[in-house]
């Protein structure tokens, strides 16, 4: 597992390392001269643009690093290499997955907190009081961040599984199809139409709403619990089929 951590951590670290270690030590520097009152205006205003242009790089690079992360997993000649493994299948598609994930969140949760901050004291908002008020929150108001955070991940591991899905059948059960791209796509909306009605299970711990040909449920708090898990269980379901097919049929 060690192993195919620190391979999915080498596939996708070159174009999103690079893009952070220039902007990280940007938004250091903008951001603690922000704070310390020593950039005039013109500087400040352009200190927040550079920094929405380093969030948008950072987003890019982070493409360009989980593309190369399936890529190690997918095709020729990373493919090769961890299709001999002694390890399998399913432990790679976790190591490459939760690398992903991490990198992706790790790296955004940086530049978007910089971006913020400088726009924050543009604004003359004073962030202290921010964080002094979410410390005076109650035990329910943490309890609710925490399920939102949850459920970010969950949400960000279901997107990233079901793109790995789509190229994994893509290259399994669609390989030699012709339309195959087509199809390929018609999966994936297949997909997005059984995880939209999926939260239907849901209605008894809500309140349904119908709008014309739309159906919206006001959840409780814990159909709100429930969802985040549903959610954590259709990328598990989704992962196991990933895994089985890139266990038995891929071709690489």
């Amino acid at each position: 597992m060690k192993a195919q951590f620190k391979y999915a951590f080498r596939a996708g670290l070159q174009a999103r390392g690079i893009v952070f270690c220039i902007t990280f030590p940007l938004f250091l520097v903008f951001v603690t001269l922000s704070y310390m009152g020593v950039l005039p205006f013109a500087a400040h205003v352009t200190a927040v643009s550079l920094g929405g242009m380093a969030v948008t790089a950072m987003i890019v690079a982070n493409i360009i690093g989980d593309v190369s992360i399936a890529r190690n997993m997918f095709s020729a000649p990373g493919a090769y290499l961890q299709a001999l493994t002694p390890a399998p299948r399913r432990t790679t598609l976790f190591a490459g997955v939760i690398t992903m994930t991490a990198m992706d969140i790790v790296t955004m949760a940086t530049v978007i907190t910089g971006e913020v901050l400088l726009a924050m004291n543009f604004s003359n908002a004073n962030f202290l009081n921010v964080i002094g008020n979410a410390f005076q929150a109650n035990a329910v108001d943490y309890l609710r961040g925490f399920q939102l955070l949850v459920f970010f991940i969950a949400s960000y591991l279901f997107l990233i599984i079901t793109i790995l899905l789509c190229v994994a059948v893509r290259k399994s059960w669609l390989y030699d199809k012709r339309a195959a791209g087509l199809l390929t796509a018609l999966f994936a909306i297949g997909i997005a139409y059984v995880t939209s009605i999926s939260p239907l299970l849901l209605v008894p711990f809500g309140v349904v709403n119908r709008l014309g040909l739309f159906i919206t449920i006001t959840l409780t708090q814990a159909g709100s619990i429930l969802y985040t898990l549903l959610v954590l269980i259709e990328a598990a379901a989704l992962f196991a089929l990933t895994s089985r097919l890139m266990e038995r049929k891929l071709n690489l």
